[in-house]
């Protein structure tokens, strides 16, 4: 059987290139492209040190249709996953047009240039974002589509873009993924969440603070109901959740069908678990100072993983005391890359 050839937007990205050595441990061709406008291309190197396998690199933009018509034109590609966009909900509200810009009309120009190459087989980076604050907390696929900020309106927006384009033309294998918190690195610690600038997620601000490299975390709000009064989310293994990318490209795959599936654990923790968690096993101390909320923020937000487990066995391994030892020993090699 000839090897599938996957194509990876946002390939460099902290979710893209951790899925990328997967598919090449897998023994898939992969072709990552990004515009590495938060990322850096020595990712590339550090993905085929650890896959022991060659990749393709394209630096590009799939706003670009003439990057997008070469890409498809020079090579076979079999299937996308679709990780490129911009990601932070703070900046999502502050800049709406240009984060519809580019997560939906780099969305947009990237279904059209696989609809020209017949490239019909698609794996979407969603969030959980796309859900409303149901007041519950706990979310499984059928739960309301209500997004409240920017970010989650441009997901929701693609998701229903693909929706349309499935119901228009059945040929279609289209996932929607949706993720929650993904946290950690790869166990070799040669590749992590490595954001240009200060950190906007949890893990990688706590283990900068734990580094010394930030003076302390700021927790924001500490009167939600839950048991510490701080935000309840899903932190899932970033090796957990690239491997919720290959049995959902293998499930579409074998059964030649679409799917939409939550990844996630469905084991919330506090942001002060989390802060005490990496202090026990790293043996670090973080300090952290208590403000305001943040707008937009909920109380709780968990996945219902249930469907991803009955529909193609997958459920994510690692616990939050392997995502603190996974984030520290990235934290302490990437310190060496960037002096």
């Amino acid at each position: 059987m000839t090897k599938k050839t996957i194509l990876i937007t946002g390939g460099t990205g902290y979710i893209g290139s951790h899925t990328a050595v997967q598919l090449l441990e897998a023994d898939y061709q992969v072709i990552m492209l990004d515009n590495l406008s938060n990322s850096k291309a020595d990712v590339v190197q550090r993905v085929e040190k650890i896959s022991e396998k060659k990749v393709s690199f394209i630096q590009g933009d799939i706003r670009d249709e003439q990057c997008l018509h070469q890409v498809f034109h020079n090579n076979p590609i079999d299937a996308v996953i679709h990780f490129a966009g911009l990601k932070a909900v703070g900046e999502g509200q502050s800049q709406p047009m240009r984060y519809y810009e580019n997560n939906v009309s780099g969305s947009l120009s990237l279904f059209q240039a696989m609809q020209s190459f017949g490239v019909k087989t698609l794996l979407f980076s969603s969030s959980a974002t796309v859900y409303g604050d149901d007041g519950v907390g706990k979310y499984h696929e059928q739960s309301a589509l209500s997004p409240s900020n920017v970010y989650g309106q441009t997901k929701y927006m693609v998701e229903q873009i693909l929706r349309d384009i499935q119901a228009s033309d059945v040929s279609w294998r289209v996932g929607i993924l949706r993720y929650f918190n993904p946290v950690g690195a790869h166990p070799s610690g040669c590749i992590g969440e490595d954001p240009n600038g200060i950190p906007n997620n949890l893990m990688p601000y706590i283990a900068k603070v734990a580094s010394g490299e930030l003076t302390h975390l700021n927790v924001f709000g500490n009167d939600y109901p839950t048991p510490d009064g701080t935000g309840l989310r899903d932190y899932i293994h970033i090796q957990d959740l690239a491997a919720g990318h290959l049995e959902s490209l293998r499930f579409m795959l074998e059964k030649n069908t679409s799917i939409t599936v939550n990844l996630g654990t469905g084991q919330p923790h506090s942001v002060l678990e989390l802060v005490h968690a990496f202090e026990q096993v790293t043996e670090q101390s973080v300090p952290y100072q208590i403000t305001q909320r943040r707008a937009g923020d909920v109380a709780i937000c968990y996945a219902d993983p249930s469907l991803a487990k009955t529909l193609m066995g997958w459920q994510a391994k690692y616990n939050i005391q392997q995502m603190c030892a996974d984030t520290w020993r990235w934290q302490t090699y990437s310190k060496t890359l960037h002096q």
